[in-house]
């Protein structure tokens, strides 16, 4: 993606999911790209070298992420639904602003999404709950047909689209779509979601820290809350905004 139209300005969040998602001669055509507004997300975490890290909340400023897996009608209603699985509230920021669908996307672009490390040679035998999905379809393909079951799905109202995804709650697309948000909230950046490491905020996570050493011995009686850290871009300061 051509990141020059933001002027000095690097969009690093999205910049950090272009980076080897797709296997080789499989990945998604650019053409198909899910259009958002700067505050879809709560806003864009943009990186400058005058002014390092700040928030871009543009409601005006389209941003078109090109999508690896998904057409763009396919990632509209993961958006929505994931929206849906994982709302925002009072509490904090859900699965839109954390970006689930783009680690979605990303997730069924790579191996997993082909069931790359996972036998899939018959017979296919229905086998103990706890040794998981044993069926032939790949998550790909159970992305591809189930979705065609949610046709028009992101033009529903709310009420409208919970009963939709109650109705589906017990197939095998229903538990990818649950895993995967969770999966998106709260799995490290580098992966596509968890965008500005918001979904760690949410829960008091702090990430990947080397060591605690500089806080030994000065919190005492109080709550602990570093700043949270991405394995893709260090340390940063949940006052991000701007």
């Amino acid at each position: 993606m051509d990141f020059t139209r933001f002027g000095p300005t690097i969009a690093a969040g999205l910049s950090t999911l272009e980076r080897g998602q797709a296997e080789a001669g499989q990945q998604k055509s650019r053409r198909h790209f899910l259009t958002i507004t700067a505050a879809a997300f709560g806003g864009l975490l943009i990186y400058s070298p005058e002014k390092g890290f700040f928030r871009l909340r543009d409601e005006k400023k389209i941003v078109h992420v090109p999508l690896h897996f998904f057409e763009g009608s396919e990632a509209l209603i993961v958006t929505a639904a994931v929206s849906r699985i994982f709302p925002t509230d009072d509490s904090g920021p859900g699965a839109k602003e954390t970006g689930v669908a783009i680690y979605i996307d990303r997730h069924l672009a790579g191996p997993y999404g082909s069931d790359h490390h996972r036998y899939t040679s018959g017979p296919f035998e229905s086998g103990r709950p706890e040794l998981g999905y044993q069926d032939k379809a790949t998550p790909r393909g159970i992305y591809r047909e189930g979705l065609k079951g949610l046709e028009g799905f992101q033009h529903l109202q709310i009420p409208e689209q919970d009963r939709a995804l109650k109705e589906i709650e017990g197939s095998l697309l229903f538990s990818l779509l649950r895993q995967h948000t969770l999966e998106g909230m709260f799995s490290d950046p580098i992966h596509g979601g968890n965008l500005a490491m918001r979904g760690w905020q949410l829960i008091g996570f702090p990430g990947p820290q080397m060591n605690n050493y500089d806080d030994v011995d000065k919190h005492f009686g109080e709550a602990f809350r570093p700043p949270p850290v991405s394995l893709s871009s260090g340390r940063l300061s949940s006052e991000d905004d701007e």
